[in-house]
C-alpha cells in the first residue's frame, strides 16, 4: 500500500482543492486530511470481528459508514469515492483507470470543535453537556429496535463480546496489561454475569437495546450547529446493537479517563433524566469497565501493525495500559 499512500499525499490526487495533505493512521484506517475535507481508506485487515480483507467488503462498509453516520450528523459524511489507479498513479475519483480501492469523503471538522478539545481548554460547560445529553437521549429513544437487535442484548450474546476481549488481549499480558489486571477484570466480569445476569433480559423487555453508535468517545462528539456525533461502528452489527446504557457509558468513561469526573457526573445526570434511567448504576459501571477494556484492547492492536513506527507503538503501550488501569479501578470501586 506504500505507493498508494505516497500518491494520495499529493494534493493533485484529491478531488477537492487543498494546499497540503497529511496522513493519520489508526489500526483500521488511512485518513488523508486536506484543508476542508477528509478521505478515509479502510486498511485490508481481518481481525475476526472486523473484515476489510477484500475490495468488495471495503466498498460495502464505506457505504455503511456514510449511511449510518447520517443519523447523528448532518452534512459531514458526503459520499464514497473510488481510488483510481491510472498510469501508475493513484487518485481519488474521476473517470477512467481502474478502481483499486475506495474512500469515504467527509467534511473536515475543526479540531477546536471536538468535545475532547473543548474539555481540555475548559470550554465544556453546562450548555455543552446539556446539548450532548439531549442529542443522545433523542437518538437512543428513536434508534431502531427489532427482535434481531433485541437478541444482542441478552447475557449470552453480550458475553460473546467480553469473552472475545479476554481472548484477544491475553497475548498482550505483560505488554499493555499485567497478569493481575487481566485476571481481576476477567473474574469480576464473570461474577457480574452470575450475580446480576437478570438485568440484561430486563433491559431487553424495557426496549433499551437499540441500533446505537457503538464508539461514542470524546473525539467523536462535535460541537457544530447542531451538535453531532461521528464515526459510529459500521463494520460489525454486534458492536452497534447494544443497550443504550453501553453507548453513553463509553462517553462517560472517556471523560473520566481524562480527569473529567465532575463533567461525567453532570452529563449522566442530565442524560438519565431525559432518558428516564433510574437505578442503573451497577450496570452502568459494568459497561464502563467493558468500554475502558475495549479501548485498551484496540489501542494495543497497533503493536501488530508494521506500518506504525516504534515511537507510536510505545505511546500505544502507555495509553492502552492507562485504559486497562481505569477498567481495574472501576472494578475495585464498583457500587
Amino acid at each position: 500500500m506504500g505507493s498508494m499512500i505516497d500518491d494520495l499525499l499529493d494534493p493533485a490526487a484529491l478531488p477537492d482543492p487543498t494546499s497540503r495533505v497529511s496522513l493519520v493512521q489508526t489500526h483500521i484506517s488511512l485518513v488523508f486530511v486536506g484543508d476542508d475535507h477528509v478521505y478515509k481508506v479502510k486498511k485490508p485487515v481481518d481481525f475476526g470481528f472486523l473484515d476489510f480483507s477484500s475490495l468488495e467488503k471495503r466498498r460495502h462498509y464505506c457505504n455503511q459508514e456514510v449511511l449510518l453516520n447520517q443519523r447523528l450528523s448532518e452534512g459531514i459524511y458526503l459520499e464514497v469515492l473510488p481510488v483510481i489507479l491510472e498510469g501508475g498513479r493513484h487518485r481519488l475519483g474521476g473517470e477512467g483507470g481502474e478502481a483499486v480501492d475506495c474512500a469515504v469523503r467527509m467534511r473536515r471538522i475543526p479540531e477546536d470543535r471536538l468535545m475532547r478539545t473543548l474539555f481540555e481548554r475548559g470550554g465544556l460547560g453546562p450548555e455543552q453537556l446539556e446539548a450532548v445529553a439531549g442529542l443522545l437521549a433523542r437518538f437512543h429513544g428513536e434508534a431502531e429496535r427489532s427482535e434481531r437487535i433485541d437478541a444482542f442484548g441478552t447475557l449470552e450474546s453480550f458475553k460473546v463480546n467480553t469473552d472475545e476481549n479476554f481472548a484477544q488481549t491475553e497475548p498482550f499480558v505483560g505488554t499493555t496489561l499485567s497478569r493481575d489486571v487481566f485476571e481481576r477484570i476477567r473474574d469480576w466480569t464473570g461474577a457480574f454475569y452470575r450475580e446480576e445476569g437478570g438485568v440484561f433480559e430486563k433491559r431487553v423487555r424495557e426496549g433499551r437495546v437499540r441500533d446505537c453508535h457503538g464508539d461514542l468517545h470524546m473525539e467523536h462528539v462535535c460541537f457544530l450547529d447542531p451538535v453531532a456525533a461521528i464515526d459510529c461502528i459500521e463494520f460489525n452489527d454486534r458492536f452497534r446493537y447494544s443497550d443504550t446504557l453501553a453507548d453513553i457509558a463509553f462517553l462517560l468513561m472517556d471523560l473520566e479517563f481524562r480527569g473529567g469526573e465532575g463533567a461525567a457526573a453532570e452529563l449522566w445526570s442530565r442524560y438519565a433524566e431525559r432518558a428516564a434511567e433510574t437505578g442503573m448504576e451497577r450496570l452502568l459501571n459494568f459497561y464502563k469497565v467493558y468500554r475502558a477494556y475495549v479501548r485498551g484492547k484496540v489501542i494495543g492492536f497497533q503493536l501488530n501493525d508494521p506500518r506504525i513506527d516504534e515511537q507510536a507503538k510505545q505511546e500505544a503501550v502507555r495509553t492502552a495500559g492507562a485504559y486497562f488501569d481505569l477498567a481495574r479501578r472501576y472494578v475495585e470501586t464498583a457500587p
